[in-house]
């Protein structure tokens, strides 16, 4: 009886603390309050569910014996290698379960633990789906801060030659290629994907330099076409849809013209936010303009929100007063695929953006 009250109390402790590191990663890190709530109610349940049973704190202690036990000393490298906070999230999912499951078991063993091992079933049912939030929330630990994407609609392009935009993009320092193709069937849409898919890496000054390439709503185009994204407008399908259809082989951006709309892109794991409309724009009719004021909010938002993309309107002549609050990127499509020259253009936006002293 003893040796199940070790077995207990060591994995009640494995999950209390589990259950505490995910709890404040979904605290501090993602201001996800309902998530928190959740984590906090388990942990709490699981304490309620043991005292129920029976099995009170002075006795499990009583039953510990730290310096007795073999399991102390034995280790692997990855424990002391944790990938950020999101590879601690996923780390303490993956413990919690599985302290859960070893109580429930042992709690099998004991008189009339039947009933325990009941209710940790439930929490652990529980701590199943909070580990989901948890892990789609933290995104795929992949997210890139990008300087300059260019969007490329042919219509816009002299002549329809988007392909000649891409190549000056790439050589003026465009670091992402967002494809935004409204009206082409799917056949099409798909080749002028897999093309643009081609060009990047074709054009791409070293390998690790490459141009990410996103799709506009389409994640199926996505994948075959073996882009590295897709946006998503606040219409199209939700990010968890996404991760559902493309799990983390996807990065996924969303449209945010308010800071509610980009909290829950932080909720949801999005890995960038295009922010706008900062200026008017013929490219794409907006019900409002919100203004470069929606991303001074953006960036001093705490906990921080996903790299963004400031948008609509952008052009050099009027980057200054977005590079001036902070901006660290931009996207843009009239300005580089209806000129003459987009090489320039790309040039002088990245030009503006790494000369503002809050990104030297």
């Amino acid at each position: 009886m003893r040796d199940a009250r070790r077995i207990i109390d060591a994995n009640a402790n494995r999950a209390r603390e589990a259950l505490r590191v995910m709890e404040d990663v979904a605290r501090f890190a993602l201001d996800h309050q309902p998530l928190c709530a959740e984590l906090k109610s388990i942990r709490h349940a699981l304490r309620d569910a043991l005292g129920a049973a029976g099995l009170d704190a002075l006795e499990l202690a009583s039953s510990r014996d730290t310096p007795g036990d073999v399991g102390t000393v034995v280790a692997t490298p990855s424990e002391g290698d944790r990938d950020g906070l999101r590879g601690v999230a996923l780390a303490a999912g993956k413990r919690l379960s599985e302290a859960l499951r070893c109580v429930e078991e042992t709690a099998k063993t004991l008189p009339d633990g039947g009933a325990l091992a009941h209710a940790i079933e439930r929490l652990r049912y529980r701590a199943y789906d909070a580990e989901g939030a948890l892990v789609r929330a933290m995104g795929t630990g992949r997210a890139r801060q990008w300087r300059v994407c260019v969007i490329l609609t042919s219509a816009l392009c002299p002549g329809g030659d988007w392909e000649r935009v891409v190549r000056a993009a790439v050589e003026g320092g465009a670091d992402c290629l967002q494809l935004r193709e409204k009206d082409l069937p799917d056949r099409e849409l798909l080749e002028r994907a897999r093309r643009l898919v081609g060009l990047a890496r074709e054009h791409a000054p070293t390998p690790d330099q490459r141009a990410s390439v996103i799709v506009n709503d389409r994640p199926d185009i996505a994948l075959l076409a073996g882009a590295d994204g897709v946006h998503l407008g606040q219409s199209d399908l939700t990010v968890r849809d996404v991760r559902a259809l493309a799990g983390s082989r996807l990065l996924v951006g969303v449209s945010a013209s308010n800071i509610g709309e980009a909290e829950r892109a932080l909720r949801d794991g999005a890995d960038s936010c295009g922010v706008g409309a900062m200026f008017p724009t013929s490219t794409k009719r907006k019900d409002a303009i919100v203004g470069p004021g929606l991303l001074r909010d953006y960036l001093a938002h705490e906990p921080a929100l996903p790299p963004h993309l400031a948008i609509g309107g952008v052009t050099p002549g009027n980057i200054g007063a977005l590079a001036a609050l902070g901006a660290r990127g931009v996207a843009v499509c009239g300005c580089v695929c209806a000129s003459p020259e987009p090489a320039q253009v790309v040039r002088a936006l990245r030009d503006a953006l790494e000369r503002a002293p809050a990104n030297v």
